[in-house]
């Protein structure tokens, strides 16, 4: 058995997935003279081969897997697949071997052991995988450098989910084509559309479907478990449509390491992702996780690889019988196994019973070459016996030789047929990487450049037509642009209104205004004209606006809004009367417009109507104000403050809110409707911007003057301007004040509560940079209950800056009065009226104000003095 050479030195890079292995090693490469890196996939090849070809050149870059190879001549840097990976190492000076944990595979085990046991650089190795290989690592490899990385973000499980719940940018991960296929078509008609990665796929229609999903024309992939090797997708969440895969030998669940390869997709560098199940299987029981495999999955804690499988990868060439004796026997090292009998061994004993074919096979050098037929890749997936019979047509051939060009262009051009559908065309790209293999044989094919060349022509037609027909089959690009709509990026399509009344979006054609109503397009299927009319519901509005606003600038010209007017320049058009609300004027035309037809009246009202609707936009949170406001399960008390807010647009003093009387379990929603308390006001922050409050002015629903630019801190000369709070010779907007507030509260709550240490710090920097004057904080932090002590003189001969001035605070007296029937120094309760009546006196017979008891233990050590004096 050939043993691991120690002549460089060997560096394993373990750990779970997105931890920057693969990046680490291409720079690790880049630094060397000359390097070679082996890969499990095609795919991944190409992709890191394109990467440092931007760092070193294509000059320098080469891109050997079985059926592709770019070699220039003086090329230092070899990308590979494992299998085409030079096996002691090809005299470069870095080698790394990415997913060395496939070791443990049934199928190409061997391949990745005998790669990790004789694969050297000269001046460095490198081993990438994972940390389940560590163990068998430091057995087999004595003195191997370990080094573990942690993921760079967190891996989360989030329950099980309904196909219809799944979040955006999601992967689905099945285990058999038919359930892509079903999953994707689900998605194409709830969705709109799903790319679809399976192994089966050719690395140029992967690529294509992967732009689909990495562009966000879809926001869905379903894959096979091809995803969970060196993809790397911008995915959120993965979702495991099934928990247990065909492994060749049978049906078993996926075990916790292999679902952590697949859930680790979820989530690129510092983004976090998330993994569960999807819901709705009509197959059996629903799937679920257990805690153990969550706990594993979550926390990257699996079980470690006990054994690696191993075939001779130097076996002899005596004749068959030696052949197969020396593929056959068994590893003397402990911690290999012997590998299961993959399909080249399978179809090498195969043929080997045939007498006809045996007979022909006698020296040394045609059992080599033999066996390099025999090692031909099942692309097909036919199983042995079929593989056998397309291995023995090939002999038959290369026996004697090479194969013919003009035969090989004839079964090229036959397969380049790029008529069929889906399944028609995966089956002939599987014969194309046949031939494509087949060519990038050295000694196989006559014309082996041209072959090659027209194969890899054959191969790209072949994915852009399987492409075409997946994005057909299961793309629906109107629906996709319509549930993009839906959620929360809707604002960000292009919906236009085309000249003849064509409505689309993202250039989709969805239906057509008649006048001011919408029709659904005719074409549309019934799964269709649901999102249709879903879609017209959230983008009419806008439509319609457009539509209006040309009418109305045809028939009128500009128009505003002005002292409840609607004026065309300083000409009256409208009067904005009292609505339902004071958010919904009445349009009331002008006289002189009453003299139109009624129909043309009628069109020019509506159009008048769409056009206020679309000026009104900034009182939206008003809106919802007054919509809540009439909710009877809001309650009387919320109803009420809600009322209080909408009739004084959406700020009010908290003396005058009645917020004694709120619920606290209605606080949430509060602040789902945009409203917040705070020390001395209770406002709506949406309703303190500029747009909300020149529009109430406009509309003369606010009497009182008007900052254009709502400044944080103002000079007052007069009374404040709506949505500020006076602050002595200056006013402050009202959502900056209690900005300033919390953070005196914060400092209040982090101070040391002792009878040593008196009053808090407050930090005046964040006044000052409002442009709020020292006395004039000083003035709004008493109308909040706070006051400042007097400055602390730092001792007689001490040096430094001064201590900051200590501050105290007590509620406000007018937030509280004693209780009725309280005793004198009893426990206050806030009443919502301050202990007054309507007209602002003191209601008759109400106990005068005090202070709150002081809080600690000062209160009870007093009151224990004072039972110690009744006793004496």
């Amino acid at each position: 058995m050939t043993r691991p050479r120690t002549d460089s030195r060997i560096r394993a890079v373990l750990g779970p997935t997105n931890t920057g292995k693969t990046h680490l090693a291409i720079e690790r490469m880049c630094g060397h003279s000359s390097g070679a890196i082996g890969f499990p996939l095609r795919l991944l090849a190409r992709e890191v081969y394109d990467k440092v070809c931007r760092i070193k050149g294509e000059a320098a870059c080469a891109l050997i897997t079985g059926e592709e190879r770019i070699e220039p001549p003086n090329a230092r840097y070899f990308m590979c697949t494992a299998e085409a990976m030079p096996r002691d190492g090809g005299g470069h000076a870095f080698v790394a071997l990415d997913e060395a944990q496939l070791g443990a595979d049934r199928e190409r085990g061997h391949i990745f052991t005998d790669r990790l046991l004789n694969a050297r650089g000269r001046e460095e190795t490198m081993l990438l995988g994972s940390a389940t290989l560590e163990p068998l690592a430091r057995k087999l490899l004595p003195g191997i450098e370990i080094e573990e990385r942690p993921r760079f973000s967190t891996l989360t499980y989030s329950g099980s989910a309904k196909l219809s719940r799944l979040p955006p940018r999601s992967a689905i991960v099945a285990f058999s084509i038919e359930q892509v296929y079903q999953v994707a078509e689900l998605l194409r008609r709830f969705r709109g559309g799903a790319a679809v990665v399976m192994g089966a796929l050719s690395p140029q229609t992967r690529n294509r479907q992967v732009e689909l999903f990495q562009s966000g024309e879809v926001d869905y992939i379903v894959a096979t478990d091809a995803i969970g090797m060196g993809l790397n997708l911008d995915v959120h969440h993965v979702a495991f449509a099934a928990l247990s895969k065909f492994d060749g030998v049978r049906q078993r669940r996926l075990t916790p390491a292999e679902m952590a390869q697949i859930a680790g997709r979820a989530g690129r560098h510092q983004t976090d992702g998330t993994f569960g199940t999807l819901s709705g299987n009509r197959r059996g029981a629903p799937l679920e996780l257990t805690e153990d495999e969550i706990y594993a999955i979550e926390n990257h804690r699996f079980a470690p690889i006990t054994k690696l499988y191993w075939r001779e990868p130097n076996p002899r060439f005596d004749n068959l019988g030696v052949l197969i004796g020396d593929l056959e026997a068994r590893p003397m090292q402990d911690g290999l196994t012997a590998a299961p009998e993959a399909i080249d061994l399978a179809v090498l004993k195969r043929l080997a019973e045939q007498p006809d074919i045996a007979d022909d096979v006698r020296t040394p050098g045609n059992v080599r070459r033999f066996w390099e037929a025999c090692q031909l890749p099942d692309f097909r997936q036919q199983g042995p016996d079929a593989h056998a019979r397309f291995v023995a047509r090939l002999w038959s051939d290369l026996k004697n030789g090479h194969i013919g060009a003009d035969f090989v262009a004839a079964r090229i051009s036959e397969l380049g047929n790029t008529s069929g559908d889906i399944d028609t065309l995966q089956g002939r790209l599987s014969g194309i990487r046949s031939w494509a293999y087949i060519c990038q044989r050295p000694d196989w094919v006559l014309a082996r450049d041209e072959m090659a060349a027209r194969a890899r022509q054959a191969e790209a037609k072949l994915s852009d037509a399987l492409h075409q027909k997946l994005t057909e089959r299961f793309v629906n690009r109107r629906t996709s642009v319509l549930m993009k709509g839906m959620g929360k990026d809707a604002g960000l399509l292009r919906v236009e209104l085309k000249d003849d009344g064509q409505v689309t979006v993202e250039d989709q054609p969805i239906g057509h205004l008649e006048g001011f109503r919408f029709v659904v397009d005719a074409d549309a299927s019934s799964e269709e004209r649901k999102l249709m009319l879903a879609a017209a519901e959230k983008h009419m509005a806008s439509l319609l606006a457009q539509k209006a606003q040309k009418l109305v600038a045809d028939e009128l010209g500009d128009l505003s809004i002005s002292g409840g007017q609607i004026l065309r320049g300083e000409q009256p058009v409208a009067v904005l009367e009292k609505g339902k609300s004071p958010s919904r004027p009445r349009i009331v035309m002008a006289k002189e417009l009453g003299q139109l037809d009624p129909a043309h009246r009628a069109r020019l009202q509506d159009a008048l109507e769409l056009w206020l609707e679309e000026q009104l936009a900034p009182l939206a949170p008003l809106r919802a104000l007054e919509d809540a406001a009439t909710d009877p399960e809001a309650g009387t008390e919320v109803r009420a403050l809600l009322l209080t807010l909408a009739d004084r647009n959406g700020t009010t003093r908290r003396e005058d809110a009645g917020l004694a009387h709120v619920p606290k379990e209605k606080r949430p929603f509060l602040r789902r409707l945009g409203v917040s308390i705070g020390s001395l006001d209770v406002f709506v922050p949406a309703l303190l911007k500029p747009a909300p409050r020149i529009l109430l002015k406009k509309l003369g629903l606010d009497s009182r003057p008007v900052r254009e630019g709502m400044e944080a801190v103002i000079d007052l000369e007069d009374r404040p301007p709506a949505g500020y709070r006076r602050a002595g010779k200056q006013a402050i907007r009202i959502d900056m004040a209690e900005k300033l507030f919390r953070a005196a509260h914060e400092q209040r709550a982090k101070a040391p509560q002792s009878k040593d240490v008196r009053g808090f710090p407050v930090d005046t920097a964040l006044a000052t940079s409002m442009g709020l004057l020292p006395e004039s904080f000083r003035s709004l932090m008493k109308d909040a209950g706070f006051r400042p002590g007097q400055p602390v003189e730092l001792a007689e001969g001490a040096f430094g800056p001064p201590r900051p001035v200590p501050w105290t605070w007590r509620a406000p007296r007018k937030d509280f009065v004693p209780a009725r029937g309280t005793p004198r120094g009893g426990q206050r309760k806030p009443r919502a009226d301050g202990g007054k009546k309507a007209g602002g006196k003191p209601r008759k017979g109400a106990p005068p104000t005090r202070r709150p008891e002081p809080k600690g233990d000062g209160g009870q050590a007093f009151a224990g003095l004072a039972d110690l004096l009744k006793k004496g």
